[in-house]
């Protein structure tokens, strides 16, 4: 496919964004990617995406697709010759779609708290709720890779992106506060998956640096910060 007829709206940072890049890098498609502002919205995503007015978009012709997890499961389907990025068999898919909707709606938003903490207490307590969240997780890669090295099995497949993508903000967020998540004792499977994950040839050049990523994080973090604040 012609790298004309796909683009992708996003920004490096954005883990939402990643998942669309690595799921494109998975079935070896050229696609251009078009760097949208930090802080701001250009008129391309706005007419592409009026509902929400966010990033990412996948553009494949002149027809957008909206919302990360939507474009990943799109291109599963629409270049279906490529390597399989959903589980064939519907439970597995089901149990995919399950892990991916907790990680969005329940992990990574604790995550954040802990940026966006204001004390110590809420502080300790957001890390405490990461820290269950990755338990959990710890035990569901047990169950579905079934020994193997990823989520989905030998290779990289939807909950691997799905969790993957914030793997730089976790690594960040330890960076900022002196903690790790992922050890060899208490997460064995992720700490050895996040490894392989990172190495892998479809995640590995669109997986931003650490230190690249702390200095968005500061920004975001003083927002965050001064949005949770009380009125003076």
């Amino acid at each position: 496919m012609a790298k004309n007829d796909l683009k992708v709206l996003g920004a490096w940072p954005s883990p939402y964004v990643m998942r669309a890049r690595i799921a494109l890098n998975i079935k070896s498609l050229d696609y251009e990617f078009l760097e949208e502002t930090f802080g701001s919205k250009s008129e391309l995503l706005l007419q592409s995406n009026p509902v929400h007015k966010k990033i990412p978009v996948l553009i494949h012709g002149d027809k957008p697709i909206c919302e990360s997890l939507i474009i990943v499961e799109y291109i599963d389907e629409v270049w279906a010759s490529g390597p399989s990025i959903l589980p064939s068999h519907p439970y597995d898919r089901a149990t995919a779609r399950f892990w991916a909707s907790y990680i969005d709606e329940k992990w990574f938003p604790a995550l954040k708290g802990i940026a966006a903490a204001q004390g110590e207490e809420a502080r300790k307590a957001a890390i405490e709720q990461v820290a269950e969240g990755l338990a959990l997780l710890e035990d569901a890669f047990q169950k579905t890779s079934k020994g193997r090295e990823f989520f989905s099995g030998d290779k990289i497949g939807y909950l691997d992106i799905a969790f993957g993508c914030f793997l730089g903000w976790l690594r960040v967020i330890e960076k900022m506060n002196g903690i790790k998540f992922l050890d060899e004792t208490k997460t064995p499977g992720l700490a050895k998956w996040a490894h392989k994950f990172c190495a892998d040839a479809a995640v590995k050049d669109v997986m931003p640096e650490t230190e690249k990523l702390a200095e968005v994080a500061k920004i975001i973090v003083a927002k965050l910060r001064g949005a949770g604040a009380p009125p003076k």
